[in-house]
């Protein structure tokens, strides 16, 4: 396989450091997960992702919000209820979670031998 073109790779780092910007760090990807499986209020994400602050998930729902993959709302009360959902635009980003599953899953094998999946 020929060597990439330099040129070809640079002109992709813009649009690289733009998709790291949305779905890096440690809790992002598995915070759409909890969404995708029915999880829509605070303390029930928060619940479901082992770790995660409230300080870190709130930024990360904001950030989320922000990139337009979740939607917040709000329903006046009392008490006040306030609901998070997937938005249709987070379904780009199915393959990618795939992707970098079968990636880890792989990865782990390599480093560690054989995984038992459940």
């Amino acid at each position: 396989m020929p060597p990439p073109n330099m040129g070809h790779c640079l002109t992709t780092l813009p649009s690289l450091r733009d998709a790291l910007d949305v779905v890096s760090g440690k809790w992002k990807l598995l915070i759409l997960v909890a969404l995708a499986t029915g999880h829509q209020r605070f303390r029930d994400i928060e619940r479901s992702v082992p770790g995660i602050s409230s300080k870190v998930l709130a930024k990360e729902l904001k950030d989320l919000e922000q990139h337009q993959l979740i939607r917040r709302t709000v329903q006046e009360g009392p008490p006040v209820l306030v609901t998070y959902e997937v938005l249709p635009y987070a379904d780009t980003l199915d393959s990618v979670i795939f992707a970098l599953r079968d990636w880890g899953l792989n990865h782990r094998k390599k480093i560690m031998g054989p995984v038992v999946e459940v």
